[in-house]
């Protein structure tokens, strides 16, 4: 059973799923959670012609693997936080399944960006594209790759666009940031005014320094609401002229956390999730929260 608003971690005996427990745990002793470590796998089966499929040779051994694999996700988490509560499940179930399941109740679910399974030189596993998309609950994907160095190092950053999804994911990022006592950037990225066909628009001079302010200006609007509940954060904002994604990823150098929407403003309503959110997810240098 998995504890009401509990921090979720996905394991598999990876060593990306490892530090997405170290995350995890230090998620939830900052902010008084419990933790829940899951390993969910299924049984092989073997397939004789005509004949119903029966349970391969493997069912203690394969016990035997997420026994141990929990043994070592349990002492990762307790050498990070060694006071919190802490439950285990190993569900027989498919992974992503069971941990659309557990968001159901969590209050995120943790994962490594990369897992056994797949293709290595895949940049994000499947399981962790599919929890962005489908989860109940917000999502972080852990990256353990060293982090470079950048101009939002030690902060959390946020990306925003007016969205409601926007909204959600600037609420996350603030109780991150206050929870780690640390600093938030909140990002919006903005365009130049184009014409769209002949005569469609007169060519005229653009104050580069004037639309900056102006954009600034509504995102400091649409952030002051919980800039003024979160008062202890040091908060500031960034509006920079690019396309979002981008721009995002080169602010996530050094950076505590990136967080994102699953879906933005514009491209089509119908996917669950959103292009930004997909290239941050993939490329970011931190840990990628992704908030529905």
């Amino acid at each position: 059973m998995v504890p009401e608003h509990s921090v979720v971690v996905g394991v598999d005996g990876s060593r990306p799923s490892l530090d997405a427990v170290a995350w995890a745990a230090a998620d939830a002793s900052r902010r008084g959670r419990p933790l829940h470590i899951l390993h969910a796998y299924v049984w092989p089966e073997v397939y004789a012609p005509m004949a119903a499929p029966v349970l391969g040779p493997y069912e203690q051994g394969l016990r035997e693997v997420g026994a141990e694999t929990l043994a070592a996700a349990e002492n990762r988490a307790r050498s990070v936080a060694p006071g919190i509560p802490l439950t285990t499940g190993t569900p027989v179930q498919s992974p992503v399944p069971a941990l659309l399941n557990a968001s159901e109740h969590a209050g995120v679910v943790v994962v490594g960006h990369r897992g056994l399974g797949g293709f290595a030189g895949l940049l994000l596993g499947s399981v962790g594209v599919q929890l962005a998309a489908h989860a109940a609950c917000p999502v972080v994907i852990v990256r353990s790759d060293e982090r470079p160095d950048g101009p939002e190092a030690g902060r959390v950053v946020v990306g925003v666009d007016g969205s409601n999804d926007a909204d959600r994911a600037l609420h996350f990022a603030f109780e991150q940031a206050s929870y780690r006592g640390v600093g938030l950037t909140a990002v919006l990225a903005y365009l130049w005014p184009a014409s769209t066909g002949p005569a469609d628009m007169l060519p005229l001079p653009y104050d580069a320094g004037a639309l900056r302010e102006d954009e600034r200006r509504a995102l400091a609007e649409s952030t002051s609401g919980w800039a003024e509940q979160y008062p202890g954060v040091d908060f500031r904002l960034v509006a920079v002229s690019g396309r979002s994604a981008p721009v995002l990823i080169e602010r996530t150098a050094g950076a505590e956390l990136v967080v994102v929407g699953s879906r933005g403003r514009g491209g089509f309503t119908g996917l669950l999730l959103g292009s930004v959110s997909q290239a941050v997810i993939h490329h970011a240098a931190c840990p990628v929260a992704v908030v529905r």
